[in-house]
């Protein structure tokens, strides 16, 4: 389990599920993709007080539970892990524009809950653990592979 955040004026558990489409649901999200992607995270997580307890990668789609403190709003954590993950793939992987054109990395749109009582974050977990079981397309990053780099 997640541990809380100890601040100087509260103490918080806040937990997010957030599924970010890709443009188009473009396939784009190979394993040298993903590797960048969990490098971006990392970085994210140091600059941020945003941290990423799993990510879940399909070819189209990420599935990222996230840890964040009350300050920082859902659509400053959506914004800032989309519009740098985006940034820095096109920087890195600039073969990829050639699939998305206009641009955009994500799709504009998202999902997010929280984790609580009826989706707690063991229930998140095993669930991003076990999408695309039968499909040998899908990557999973799980927690102790993102604290590697």
């Amino acid at each position: 389990m997640s541990e809380h955040i100890f601040k100087s004026d509260n103490k918080s558990l806040l937990l997010y599920h957030f599924v970010f489409p890709i443009k188009y649901r473009r396939d784009v999200l190979t394993h040298d993709i993903c590797t960048t992607l969990k490098k971006i995270c990392k970085e994210i997580e140091n600059r941020y007080e945003i941290h990423f307890l799993e990510i879940g990668l399909d070819d189209n789609h990420g599935h990222f539970l996230i840890q964040s403190v009350p300050m920082v709003s859902v659509k400053k954590i959506s914004n800032t892990v989309k519009s740098i993950t985006a940034k820095e793939i096109f920087r890195f992987h600039p073969e990829v524009k050639q699939k998305l054109w206009g641009g955009k990395f994500w799709s504009s749109g998202y999902y997010v809950n929280t984790v609580g009582q009826y989706a707690n974050e063991e229930v998140i977990k095993k669930y991003l653990q076990n999408q695309g079981v039968n499909e040998s397309k899908y990557k999973i990053v799980h927690k102790n592979q993102l604290r590697l780099f």
